[in-house]
């Protein structure tokens, strides 16, 4: 991968490849997940150690066989293992439930897949009636050999019992020096246990990653059956191939969602909204009716229903919008509760603040929240009118009704129905000149 990151941490869809993995892993209900690591890369367990899962070191790198066998020692004799790969994260759920569905104490399932270009792959060899007799590795294959189409995946579920000692009987004797895993089959043919294939639903269940580009191709490949999987159910992609879920999505009847939008965590779209351009959605729940203008950002918030939202507006952790609200160009709201119906629709910025319903809350508005050391919070009502340019040096309440005059710096509470402001008194000075530079002076 040409990073200091491991690979398997790499992400497809916002997440590390093998959460992916494990996550597949777990919806199968097993006793025990166990996740093998090579020696040196301690970063793995450290960075997911929120996983339930068994980590196991592999402290010499001697070949897959050898690393199924590290984890051995703690799985029973009446387990079937399922052995999957962490550069491998789009199995599905269904593959691997029909895969380990077919093993018994004769049966080994083999997960196969034949592929237009195998390169790189080991080979399925069968006999005449179609038998699995064993894999090849391409580096050991001969040129024959090479040409079959149909190839390991690497995935299979076993019998451990069967397991145990196949595993103890492989040697090293191949190109690479290692104790291949593949080489399980042959034995179990030479014990007379039958091996079961499975095809996986298609290729990207089964496509790995060992560089950038299969990296992209991965996600690319992913993003696309996402994409497919929620225009079948009913979502408008204006182009699928510019469309990103690094999550999990929820969404109504009728929502339409623009190019390069970004959706991560858990986003709820409720029916009838509308997601501009170039949008980018995180852990948020849109009401129905929402519409959502391009380049706008919405992280871990509550949008009710019918609001408006950008061009270009950011709505920060913490913010709850009711119905009807309108969030226009260049606002950024934290941390704050919009009532039904207001409005901030130019260059404000609103944090750590309660705003009542039908408020209008002019251009250039802040609340001036932090002191360097602490937050405070601002509380304006029902009905209030704020001129541009306000600056509002919370702790403050706005009255109901209250109208706060523009270029006004409030520093203490205002009543309700009242104007009120604070300015500087304007004067003009008759023949003031205008500076000008030493440089200007001695042309003169």
């Amino acid at each position: 991968m040409k990073s200091s990151l491991p690979k398997v941490l790499h992400t497809v869809a916002g997440r590390p490849m093998l959460e992916h993995v494990t996550d597949t892993a777990a919806k199968l209900n097993p006793r025990r997940v166990m996740v093998v690591y090579g020696h040196g890369g301690e970063h793995v367990p450290e960075t997911l150690s929120h996983l339930p899962v068994t980590w196991v070191e592999q402290a010499q790198r001697l070949g897959t066989g050898h690393a199924v066998d590290q984890a051995l020692p703690q799985v029973h004799d009446d387990d079937t293992v399922l052995i999957l790969y962490g550069d491998v994260p789009l199995v599905r759920q269904d593959t691997l439930e029909a895969l380990t569905a077919a093993v018994n104490a004769d049966t080994l399932a083999l997960l196969t897949i034949e592929l237009n270009d195998p390169t790189g792959y080991g080979r399925i060899l069968r006999d005449g009636q179609g038998r699995v007799l064993r894999i090849v590795e391409q580096k050991d294959a001969s040129e024959e050999q090479t040409r079959v189409r149909e190839i390991n995946t690497g995935v299979m579920a076993v019998s451990a019992a069967r397991l145990k000692p196949w595993l103890a009987a492989i040697d090293n004797n191949n190109s690479q020096g290692e104790y291949y895993l593949t080489d399980v089959i042959a034995k179990a043919v030479a014990d007379g246990v039958n091996i079961h294939t499975v095809a996986p639903r298609d290729e990207l269940e089964i496509m790995g990653v060992n560089d950038k580009v299969q990296l992209a191709q991965v996600e690319r490949r992913h993003q696309a059956d996402q994409a497919e999987r929620l225009m079948r159910a009913g979502v408008t992609l204006r182009d699928p191939s510019r469309f990103d879920l690094r999550g999990t999505l929820t969404a109504g009847a009728d929502v339409v969602i623009d190019v390069g939008v970004v959706l991560e965590g858990e986003v709820t779209l409720g029916d009838g909204v509308y997601i501009g351009p170039y949008s980018i959605l995180r852990n948020s729940t849109l009401g129905e009716g929402v519409q959502v203008l391009s380049h706008s950002i919405i992280d871990e918030a509550r949008i009710g229903a019918r609001c408006r939202i950008g061009p270009f507006s950011r709505i920060r952790p913490g913010t709850d919008l009711a119905e009807e609200a309108h969030i226009g160009n260049f606002v950024e709201i934290k941390a704050a509760q919009v009532g039904k119906g207001s409005k901030i629709n130019h260059l404000s910025y609103v944090g750590d603040a309660s705003v009542g319903r039908g408020t209008n809350i002019g251009a250039g508005t802040i609340t001036c929240n932090y002191d360097g050391a602490n937050k405070y919070r601002t509380v304006i009502g029902n009905d209030v009118f704020i001129g541009s340019d306000t600056q509002l040096i919370a702790p403050v309440t706005v009255g109901d009704g209250a109208t706060i005059g523009a270029g006004s710096t409030i520093t203490r509470d205002t009543p309700p129905g009242e104007l009120t402001l604070s300015r500087v008194k304007q004067e003009t000075r008759s023949g003031w000149q205008r500076p000008v530079k030493k440089s200007e002076r001695n042309k003169d």
